[in-house]
């Protein structure tokens, strides 16, 4: 199962956002957004790490007040992932945050206000060497593109977006992000593509405002997994009306299942049925909450029985298949030991920390000798 991604990714130019490289063929990042109050430092500081742990390489907070931008100097003094403030109608603030640190800039053109304003930031972001990500929202077009169509489409996304990509080229400022979301899948995926063939700047995906924790999820999956397979998509965020947390993983999971970056164990389990010789369901449900720690990336395999088990089992790094009386498991294609129903997931958690720590410490001597 160990193979590489069959996606040709769309070449971009490559833009830094902190430490994080976005574009230029690396690696698509993870990114999320705080939904505490920005003013509460402690309670978003606390957030900002839980959404690091859960594997974010970026995370994004919103600055809607003065207020809020100076919570956010004393926020970046605490945490070191590079820090997106999402900034609305008042380009003040973009110039404040920007004293304060912030790594990348998010304006929306549809409300940030006239040129004049935009060059203010721009300038400023070049002083500092900030980028920009451009936001354009079906929800808040200008209102002169909301007349002209009527209502958002993909040209009318696009149309905002080249007048933005134009004021920039003019400014000669081109360290800039682009995103083009509506909460309407064929919508956003038709924008994107269409942007896409016509500008060499990276993309940051996203299904705005997708819904809950299970409609949003498989809503962004069929989005953005149609970009992704497209090889379209530089950096991306989950928008989830639910814990920021379960962005990142499902965004992990996401990029996991397309191969496209590994992290974390690839949970190969089947649906189970009455052939099943142990509880997979809650099985599986275990071991996921166990093992949310676990960052080397691996494959496991947990099935039920022996029609399907032993052929999956033998093609992951651990493999267990479900037989009477005891279950086989499977470490790096050949049998190993067996486990008893009792002792199933105990057993199962310490030959999984086991490998997970033999291929850390593998990966670290392949590091130490280049």
């Amino acid at each position: 199962m160990h193979f590489e991604s069959p996606i040709k990714r769309r070449q971009s130019r490559q833009i830094m956002v902190g430490n994080v490289p976005v574009g230029g063929g690396a690696p698509i990042s993870v990114q999320s957004m705080t939904n505490t109050e920005t003013c509460d430092v402690d309670a978003t500081v606390a957030q900002v790490r839980a959404i690091e742990q859960a594997g974010a390489d970026i995370v994004r907070i919103s600055i809607p007040s003065m207020e809020a931008a100076e919570a956010f100097k004393e926020i970046r003094k605490q945490v070191s992932i590079p820090l997106v403030a999402d900034i609305h109608f008042d380009y003040r603030i973009a110039l404040k945050v920007a004293e304060y640190g912030v790594d990348c800039l998010r304006i929306n053109p549809g409300n940030i206000g006239n040129k004049d304003r935009v060059r203010s930031v721009v300038d400023c972001a070049r002083d500092k060497n900030i980028p920009i990500r451009i936001g354009i929202n079906a929800g808040s077009l200008e209102k002169d593109l909301q007349k002209k169509y009527g209502e958002p489409t993909p040209d009318a996304l696009v149309e905002s977006a080249f007048r933005q990509i134009e004021y920039f080229d003019e400014l000669d400022f081109h360290e800039y992000k682009l995103s083009l979301k509506a909460s309407d899948i064929f919508m956003t995926v038709e924008a994107y593509r269409k942007i896409a063939s016509q500008i060499d700047n990276p993309l940051h995906l996203g299904i705005t405002e997708a819904g809950g924790l299970r409609s949003g999820t498989v809503k962004s999956s069929i989005g953005l997994g149609l970009l992704l397979m497209d090889g379209i998509g530089d950096t991306l965020r989950v928008s989830l009306a639910a814990d920021p947390v379960q962005e990142v993983k499902v965004g992990w999971d996401m990029l996991r299942s397309l191969k496209l970056r590994n992290r974390g164990i690839n949970f190969i389990a089947c649906p189970s049925c009455s052939r099943q010789n142990f509880d997979v369901i809650k099985t599986m449900n275990e071991l996921e909450e166990r093992l949310d720690d676990v960052t080397v990336s691996m494959d496991v395999a947990v099935i039920g029985c022996v029609v399907n088990g032993p052929g999956e089992a033998k093609e992951a790094d651990l493999g267990l298949a479900g037989g009477s009386p005891n279950n086989l498991v499977y470490l790096d294609g050949k049998p190993n030991s067996k486990l008893k129903n009792e002792t199933l997931v105990d057993g199962l958690e310490k030959m999984i920390r086991e490998k997970a720590a033999a291929k850390e410490n593998e990966l670290s001597n392949i590091i130490a000798k280049q």
